[in-house]
């Protein structure tokens, strides 16, 4: 092991290792189980933590490796669920106080194709409530805490999926994103955060906020390893109206292939003078653009249609068919929804049919002006979060945040999106990017990540306070 600690291994370096003899995945388990211990109380990023059910995932993973039998790259690896994950037999609470003693029947098909490859659960994940409102002190659990400084959020809805794969306690968790629930979470945690093309990955047995935006997705330390989480849980399913039946390539092929020759497009005037960026973050893209042309990109700057126009038209759509799928329990409990979670989602009561027509139809525009530049290129690059990760101090308890992140336009059009860490503010918190691909492509996006992280180190730089 030299100096590398357990819970410094990769997925793919614990699986060699798991696969070689030289680790056991009792070893990584109990490893894991030790720092969620020691570190999570500072954090909150856990609601549920399975010991028993860690443990003995860990040891069938043991006997199965003992025999010889390899059930695919997960094996032996632990892992986390965010709380809106179907867990069969396991608490799913939505972090709310209305599934508070919810325990699902079933499995969702995520956490299903995890079990049936032989990973390890850890446990489930702080979420805001319903996927939707907080960060929130007034829920039945406490709000997840940034690891590369406490008194900052992690981001949402995924908060305690970035703050655990940030702070080590796990190597990769699953988020949810409808308007950047993955990608904002691991903008400010400084994680790899992948949200898949819309259909590629089932949605059955997750929650839902809104239908036609939720994707579901991993966040994880390095692009390889959500490379791997992906290969795992990507896939058709008929019984998810949304789910789309093509082949499913192996993501780990040409990771390696560097971006000699792809053509990269960069809407700077998205976040270059949008409200309240940062200009540290407008630096550190403006890097990252220079960084992929040295390393033989043609990176030009392009142009897309208004931020505000994306972000209204997924909203518009977000809040409707969040207040459609809660109506009876706004009728019948409103009291039990936290204060967040009550304002925003009372404002789907009030859009009109004629609205929804609108938006309807903007998202078609917009998803067409996406995919038009994305003919002339192999993928585009912009912001994730406009501003490092905001005080929890700095937040108005009683009144939603706007969140200075743009990743809405890409749950509007479904394209695949992964924010990427492009180095840190003065402060030591986390910039980042996103890559956006063609509807599909997620190798390309990968590709190119891995690219961009091979080339700056990021992804060995770690908080403190996860330092074990």
């Amino acid at each position: 092991m030299s100096d590398t600690k357990l819970f410094e291994l990769s997925i793919a370096d614990a699986g060699r290792k798991l696969r070689d003899g030289s680790i056991t995945s009792t070893a990584l388990t109990e490893d894991a189980l030790s720092r969620i211990a020691a570190i999570d109380p500072a954090l909150d990023s856990f609601i549920t933590v399975t010991a028993d059910r860690a443990r003995a995932d860990a040891a069938a993973a043991d006997a199965a490796f003992a025999k010889g039998i390899d059930g695919g790259p997960m094996q032996g690896v632990p892992y986390a669920l965010k709380d809106i994950y179907d867990t069969a037999g396991i608490r799913s609470t939505c972090h709310s106080k209305l599934r508070l003693d919810h325990v699902p029947a079933a499995d969702s098909v995520v956490e299903s194709k995890f079990k049936a490859q032989g990973a390890v659960l850890l446990g489930k994940l702080a979420t805001h409530e319903f996927a939707l409102g907080g960060p929130s002190f007034d829920l039945p659990f406490p709000p997840a805490r940034n690891p590369w400084n406490r008194e900052h959020i992690p981001g949402g809805s995924s908060s305690g999926s970035g703050a655990a794969v940030a702070a080590g306690l796990v190597r990769m968790a699953m988020g949810s994103d409808t308007g950047g629930s993955i990608r904002g979470p691991a903008a400010y945690c400084g994680t790899v955060g992948l949200k898949p093309t819309y259909g590629l990955v089932s949605r059955r047995g997750v929650f839902p906020l809104s239908t036609t935006l939720d994707h579901c997705g991993p966040l994880s330390w390095t692009v390889e390893d959500s490379a791997i989480a992906l290969q795992t849980i990507a896939g058709y399913d008929a019984l998810d109206p949304a789910s789309v039946d093509i082949p499913i390539p192996n993501y780990l092929d040409g990771l390696d292939r560097g971006v000699d020759g792809l053509r990269i497009g960069l809407p700077r005037h998205f976040f270059a003078k949008a409200e309240d960026v940062s200009a540290e973050v407008v630096a550190a893209i403006d890097r990252a653009a220079e960084r992929l042309a040295k390393l033989g990109a043609v990176v030009e700057e392009i142009t897309l249609p208004d931020y505000d126009l994306f972000n209204a038209c997924g909203r518009i759509i977000m809040y409707t068919e969040a207040f459609a799928i809660h109506e009876q329990d706004f009728q019948r409990r409103p009291l039990d929804f936290g204060q967040l979670t009550y304002l925003r989602m009372t404002l789907g009561a009030f859009v009109t049919g004629a609205d929804i027509q609108q938006a309807m139809r903007l998202r078609r525009e917009l998803s067409r002006a996406v995919n038009l530049q994305l003919k002339n290129y192999d993928a585009l690059i912009t912001a994730s979060a406009l501003m490092p990760a905001p005080a929890f101090a700095d937040i108005d308890p009683n009144s939603p945040p706007n969140w200075p992140i743009q990743t809405m336009p890409f749950n509007v059009t479904g394209n695949p999106a992964m924010s990427i860490p492009t180095g840190f503010s003065a402060s030591g918190l986390p910039l980042s990017m996103q890559i956006v691909g063609r509807a599909f492509d997620e190798s390309m996006v990968l590709r190119i990540g891995a690219a961009f992280e091979s080339a700056t180190g990021l992804s060995t730089r770690r908080p403190t306070l996860a330092r074990g």
